[in-house]
């Protein structure tokens, strides 16, 4: 994370912690307009010539297509198929912007460095020149993945029931922003970890340390966001992912649940199916935040031909799951 954008932050009255998960003690303004600061989220930059056709060869959704006005989910896989991070791909004029979690940056940056060899492409961490910012407006939602530019700020707009969109700047640009929305707007501030929980029941799949080379991207709904492309041609991993596509259905399928518990469960959490006697697992957790008043979390589960009406945790026999719809 950028020095002066954390500064920033903390003379906001926020909190960082090692994670580079921020929050607020206090939340002024309070009200249905909010602002985030996106920390737990990084920026992998592609430049060069060759940056097109090197990413087209290792991720799922079609490079070709992505524009600065269309922006998409994808996944980059292994040789198995299984994700080894989910990303959103944006484009800035030549430039790629990959938006992933901090965590699995490194990771992604040196499996791309693996396939550059002799290609015109460079690939650079963008955390100290990029800033990322939510906003969740009331406005009626734009379609997702419609993307803007404007004033040097990159606008991507994602799945969600209110107007939601991912802000890119630099940070000087991203100080004036916070600051003009929050003072003159009213916009509410809020943690990172609300727009994660924004992103969970909005069925965002993104991967952590635990989960990487996991699932692969259709069990993620990768395919239903619109991040696979079946007729770009090959890329790592596509044999696998054809595969699953052309036999008609993955095993395991990712579900928004919810649960009433003390702490969110740990991503790879072991789900199972309580009415089995055996209680053997029945799936992951992928990804967990605790709201105000539940805990929401992504779930790949084996898919079955009868309904589960009893899951729980493994690891705490009193939590029990509910399945719920994601929000359009």
């Amino acid at each position: 994370m950028n020095t002066n954008w954390k500064t920033f932050l903390l003379g906001q009255q926020a909190t960082v912690d090692h994670e580079n998960h921020a929050t607020f003690a206090v939340a002024a303004n309070i009200g249905e307009k909010s602002i985030y600061p996106l920390t737990h989220l990084a920026v992998l930059t592609v430049t060069g010539k060759d940056a097109a056709k090197l990413l087209q060869g290792q991720i799922t959704c079609n490079v070709n297509d992505i524009s600065e006005s269309k922006s998409s989910l994808a996944a980059l896989c292994n040789p198995k198929g299984r994700a080894i991070a989910t990303i959103l791909l944006v484009k800035k004029e030549d430039t790629f912007l990959l938006v992933l979690p901090v965590e699995l940056l490194e990771t992604v940056k040196k499996r791309l460095q693996m396939v550059v060899l002799r290609s015109d492409v460079k690939i650079r961490d963008g955390s100290d020149e990029y800033c990322l910012v939510g906003l969740c407006e009331p406005d009626k939602p734009a379609q997702p993945f419609v993307t803007e530019i404007q004033h040097d700020m990159i606008a991507v707009s994602l799945p969600a029931s209110t107007r939601r969109r991912l802000l890119i700047t630099g940070i000087d640009n991203a100080i004036r922003y916070w600051s003009g929305q929050v003072g003159r707007q009213g916009f509410r501030m809020a943690g990172s970890g609300e727009w994660r929980y924004l992103d969970i029941i909005s069925g965002i799949p993104w991967l952590t340390t635990e989960t990487s080379e996991e699932f692969i991207p259709q069990m993620l709904n990768l395919d239903k966001l619109g991040g696979i492309s079946f007729n770009k041609g090959c890329y790592t991993g596509q044999e696998i992912v054809a595969r699953t596509h052309y036999l008609g259905k993955a095993k395991r399928e990712m579900f928004l649940a919810e649960c009433q518990i003390s702490a969110p469960p740990k991503p790879n959490s072991t789900i199972v199916n309580k009415d089995s006697d055996v209680q053997e697992g029945v799936g992951k957790v992928l990804l967990a935040q605790q709201g105000r008043q539940n805990c929401k979390m992504l779930v790949i589960l084996q898919t079955v031909e009868s309904t589960y009406n009893n899951l729980g945790l493994k690891d705490d026999t009193q939590a029990r799951l509910n399945l719920l719809p994601f929000n359009p």
